[in-house]
């Protein structure tokens, strides 16, 4: 039957309920106990004959003559259901026969009975009384005719994690993931933050924004491109010693499968600490968010191999940059280091510079490294925000987390000189100017509040990468509901 001829059906079904004098929807349910609770105290309801009432929806229905078994689940677990036709149906129509007649694959029911043991040995509610919650009018697929097509699986993916345990597993471990961070954040004294989501003016990080109008003040505004680098910092200059926010990112880039346009991403930010004291506090924190995950620190992502405990090794961008393609990333001119790069087949966008050059050489070398490992000796004009190295005021203080060839975090010594802040700004807006719109905007509200004094701190931050990268999946695959075009 088409999925039309089967709605048409139940909708028949409907009306049964009604003459009946069921309801298909009803407000409330007499459930007291889930089936995880339920299964739990088995032996127990056993011996003493008591009722259960458990709800769920119908995952299976199989019928012999007079007797229906179903499986139910709600979430917690899943058990199985007897119902058996008696004499008792005549006076009580709706306990077996109406059941029969309407229920189907999909539907959410209440049952009422009492623990009991088939004869092969399964545990079962034995159903006394039922009802109907939630008639199903769609089906649910099976086996025969499941979700194959990658963008169905994504577009229906409630439907996905209804019949596939494994994501539902990966769902349970991801929210154990974001609270394992908060955990630790909490532990160490951070206070937990929420900064703005709609900006004037988007910074913090080089990113394309999405801009929209805010009609009641009549001006544009931006979707957030970082958990508020700026507003956060903010907060220290304003005495908060210790903050942290978990939130959403706004990013209108290219899509692949390290790369989402709208993800999870933590940011913190700690005063009178550096990289140096970042390094020790990264280790620990990705040490505990694996550990309270996943119960290990080993990994394997797609041919990279790792272990969280073991050290970590420290990677010079420069001496690596200039081993592997024997320039000198503070020295060379824009013009060679665009043909280095050129020559190793980087992809430019319409305006080639030596930052894009660089970095799309050292994302070359990056996709080598397992790790995890931490970057470190990148050049002042590749990180704006970034405090400079007193000994190298070329290079700035910034600590980068490499794992399986890519981008897992990445902290610095925030840069607390207006002066030096103003300057660097500028610097980059004269490569917005030159065509580069991902390169930052002078933020005069964020230099100003500077000048009241910022405290030296050390910032990071992480996305849900690093989850997806633990997963050995797609970006995409593991979110929930990620972005799918929209059926015509």
């Amino acid at each position: 039957m088409s999925e039309q001829d089967i709605r048409a059906e139940r909708l028949k079904k409907l009306e049964l309920l009604k003459e009946a004098g069921m309801e298909a929807y009803p407000t409330s349910t007499a459930r007291d106990a889930s089936i995880a609770d339920f299964l739990s105290v088995f032996k127990e309801l056993e011996t003493s004959g008591r009722q259960s009432v458990i709800a769920g929806r119908v995952m299976s229905l199989r019928g012999q003559g007079g007797i229906t078994f179903v499986d139910l689940f709600d979430g917690t677990g899943k058990v199985q259901l007897v119902l058996q036709k008696s004499k008792s149906d005549e006076v009580t129509p709706h306990r077996f026969q109406l059941f029969v007649d309407v229920v189907d694959m999909g539907d959410l029911i209440e049952a009422a009975g009492v623990a009991y043991v088939t004869k092969r040995g399964e545990q079962s509610l034995k159903v006394q009384e039922w009802k109907m919650l939630a008639k199903s009018l769609l089906p649910i697929p099976t086996e025969h005719f499941g979700i194959k097509d990658e963008e169905l699986i994504l577009r229906q993916r409630y439907l996905d994690i209804l019949l596939n345990e494994d994501v539902r597993k990966m769902f349970e471990r991801r929210a154990r993931f974001w609270q394992a961070a908060r955990e630790f954040y909490l532990s160490r004294g951070f206070l937990e933050v929420e900064t703005p989501v709609l900006e004037t003016t988007p910074g913090g990080a080089d990113a394309r924004p999405f801009k929209t109008h805010h009609h009641a003040l009549d001006i544009d505004v931006y979707l957030r491109i970082s958990v508020g680098e700026l507003w956060q910092k903010k907060l220290l200059i304003a005495g908060f010693p210790k903050v942290f926010e978990i939130g959403r990112v706004f990013r209108n880039e290219g899509q692949s499968r390290e790369h989402l346009q709208d993800y999870t991403q933590l940011e913190s930010y700690e005063a009178y600490a550096d990289a140096k004291a970042g390094i020790e506090f990264l280790k620990e924190f990705y040490r505990y968010i694996v550990k309270e995950t996943y119960g290990q620190y080993t990994f394997k992502i797609g041919e990279h191999e790792g272990d969280f405990a073991a050290e970590w090794p420290s990677i010079d961008f420069c001496e690596t940059i200039q081993k592997e393609y024997g320039i000198d990333p503070v020295t060379v001119s824009e013009d060679d280091a665009i043909a280095a790069a050129k020559s190793a087949g980087v992809q430019f966008g319409e305006a080639p510079n030596k930052l894009r050059a660089l970095d799309g050489l050292w994302k070359l070398i990056r996709k080598k490294i397992s790790g995890p490992a931490f970057l470190t000796g990148v050049p002042v004009f590749l990180e704006p925000l970034a405090k400079r190295v007193p000994s190298n005021p070329n290079i700035v203080d910034r600590i980068q987390v490499i794992l399986a060839g890519s981008e897992m975090g990445k902290g610095y010594s925030e840069l607390n000189d207006p002066q030096d802040q103003r300057a660097r700004f500028e610097e980059q807006q004269k490569l917005r100017d030159a065509g580069d719109d991902e390169a930052q905007r002078l933020d005069e509200d964020y230099i100003r509040a500077m000048e009241y004094g910022m405290p030296p701190a050390f910032g990071f931050g992480v996305s849900e990468r690093l989850f997806s990268f633990l997963e050995n999946r797609p970006a995409h695959e593991a979110q929930l509901f990620p972005l799918v075009r929209p059926k015509k």
